[in-house]
């Protein structure tokens, strides 16, 4: 049976997608043909040289995170296959898809994780934002992962204001009757003296198992794997 975990946030640019590469490669090493999937992005960048087994020609303008889930999957995917739904401007979905006219349907969600299913066991899919990230005027993300009855994995970024957002986002998870599998605390600043008292909070009112915190990483195109202690979620 395939694994399928769906990545959440409690906010933008705490780190899902760096964990996300090291969940991908980690579950890897144990075995799993895995892949990311990234159905909808906003914001792309200009790559050069990209060797051609990543990623086609024509896509030199490509979304980072849909990039780093590519790399890091152990499966071959096309770089349509990973990010389906993209956006050039950085800006939410729903905001995005009203300005652009572009009508984002959940049944394409749910066939673009199909036939990614067809090729890997292992599959991480990254949202955008937070839990409740509209993706049109009608429904959220957070909408689709209830359909498709997705286990959670919530990225907890360390800073003021982080212990509220992530009691929230635990708590409308498991009011959707979904299984939140675990959170990780990452460390977005290179230095924080309340840490320990944020992730001794964290762990009094959060649920859900704590499967590991990362520290702060300076390059993240250099992160060795080993070194980073984040249990597999189940």
């Amino acid at each position: 049976m395939t694994k399928k975990f769906f990545i959440t946030g409690t906010d933008t640019n705490i780190g899902k997608t760096t964990i996300s590469g090291i969940l991908l490669k980690k579950a890897s090493n144990y075995g799993y043909k895995t892949a990311g999937y990234k159905p909808i992005s906003s914001g792309v960048k200009k790559y050069k040289n990209i060797a051609s087994n990543i990623i086609q020609n024509k896509y030199q303008f490509i979304n980072e995170d849909a990039y780093i889930l590519q790399k890091n999957s152990s499966v071959f995917l096309t770089y349509k296959e990973i990010n389906p739904i993209s956006f050039i401007e950085n800006a939410p979905p729903n905001i995005l898809n009203l300005i652009n006219k572009k009508k984002i349907e959940k049944k394409n969600l749910s066939l673009g994780l199909k036939k990614i299913a067809i090729k890997s066991n292992w599959i991480l899919i990254e949202g955008a934002g937070g839990w409740h990230t509209p993706i049109s005027n009608k429904y959220t993300f957070s909408d689709w992962v209830k359909e498709e009855k997705l286990k959670v994995i919530l990225i907890i970024g360390i800073k003021l204001g982080c212990i509220n957002h992530a009691i929230l986002t635990e708590k409308s998870i498991l009011s959707d009757n979904l299984i939140c599998s675990g959170w990780i605390a990452n460390n977005i600043f290179p230095s924080n003296k309340y840490t320990s008292y944020y992730i001794q909070t964290l762990l009094d009112y959060i649920k859900s198992p704590l499967l590991g915190i990362v520290p702060y990483l300076k390059n993240t195109n250099e992160i060795k794997i080993n070194k980073i202690k984040i249990k597999l979620p189940e």
